[in-house]
């Protein structure tokens, strides 16, 4: 067992009072440079470690972060980043961490900025925040690295923007790993179907244009031949509006036996199958939500792409608060596992590794 090296024993080896140690320990004013010096030169010799923990919790503060991310519904991805971050808060309670959320339209940067805005007047200690538009987000980071407030980007990795850190996956890896799934079991295909949901001709992130690339590229390098045939679902649309769309569609390509989409939305065809009993076709998609876990069961989605939300949300706080309370360097790139359920595994499927 490691001895504990205490205040005295550094002093005894420095040749100052304790005190002179104390206020270096603390980087307190009131050390002459010599002194300094001395007790600067014990510490690496003795190969002194401060217990952080013990002084974070001496030091008996508390600490808000802010989360900013897109407005969702109930059971989908962003619920997982959200208890990921409350059961982070939770785990180092008696730090007195607190995770306030604020939400922003993902298609109405305005709802961006004043939710950014927001955020910067309650002063926060830290930041996660999931992008917006690049200029709207830079517009935002740039402040907070004024402010010397760290944040950590979530979901979409903006590198110019110098965050803290980062959690999410590999998008291009991603969207390059899904074709070749897909392709072990559509190889005969001539066409497969991309649904994406857009609205003014864009999809809702960075991260699903970055799948998107990786499919094409994985396709055009391997499989040139396949016709990939483009599918959009207008968001906040009715059910029955997808209903007629993908009803057209199908009935018009009857060589499609195998679709793919890069958002969390797979269900929306997979229910649409099983109503109507189109048991030849089957889509393949992301993140492991209620809806979709249906119908990977009921046999009408034939992949999904995990990507581990709740530990997302809780690895960006306890990120930042490795940073900010324990004074301690992160990870600046941290890439989720691209993991893959059918409906043999989707029931062992864990939310959590903590």
């Amino acid at each position: 067992m490691t001895q504990k090296i205490r205040i005295k024993d550094i002093a005894a080896r420095a040749g100052v009072s304790v005190g002179t140690v104390d206020r270096v320990l603390h980087n307190r004013p009131n050390v002459s440079p010599p002194a300094r010096e001395k007790v600067e030169r014990a510490l690496k010799e003795m190969n002194y470690q401060p217990n952080m923990y013990a002084s974070a919790l001496a030091y008996n503060r508390s600490y808000t972060f802010y989360l900013i991310m897109p407005k969702h519904a109930s059971e989908a991805y962003w619920e997982e980043i959200e208890e990921g971050a409350e059961k982070a808060c939770e785990t180092r309670r008696d730090f007195h961490i607190d995770v306030k959320l604020l939400y922003y339209h993902r298609f109405l940067d305005e709802t961006f900025i004043e939710a950014c805005n927001e955020c910067l007047a309650q002063h926060p200690d830290g930041v996660i925040v999931v992008p917006s538009s690049l200029d709207s987000t830079r517009q935002f980071t740039d402040q907070l690295h004024e402010q010397e407030i760290p944040f950590v980007m979530l979901d979409s990795y903006m590198p110019d923007l110098k965050p803290l850190s980062f959690y999410g996956q590999d998008s291009f890896c991603s969207g390059y790993f899904a074709a070749k799934m897909l392709m072990l079991i559509a190889a005969g295909s001539t066409e497969v179907m991309l649904m994406k949901q857009m609205k003014d001709g864009r999809v809702a992130s960075k991260q699903q244009d970055n799948r998107e690339v990786g499919f094409r590229h994985y396709m055009h390098d391997h499989f040139p031949n396949v016709k990939i045939e483009e599918v959009n679902l207008p968001l906040e649309e009715e059910k029955g509006t997808y209903d007629d769309i993908l009803e057209e569609y199908f009935l018009t390509h009857p060589k499609t036996h195998h679709c793919i989409t890069f958002c969390s939305k797979a269900h929306i065809v997979g229910e649409f199958l099983l109503r109507t009993n189109r048991r030849d076709i089957q889509i393949m998609g992301y993140d492991m939500v209620q809806k979709n876990a249906k119908c990977l069961r009921e046999g009408s989605i034939s992949f999904l792409i995990a990507q581990h939300a709740y530990m997302q949300g809780y690895y960006c706080v306890e990120a930042l608060f490795r940073a900010i309370v324990l004074k301690k360097k992160v990870k600046p790139v941290n890439y989720m596992p691209i993991e893959i359920l059918n409906k043999e595994n989707v029931d062992f499927y864990q939310r959590t590794m903590i």
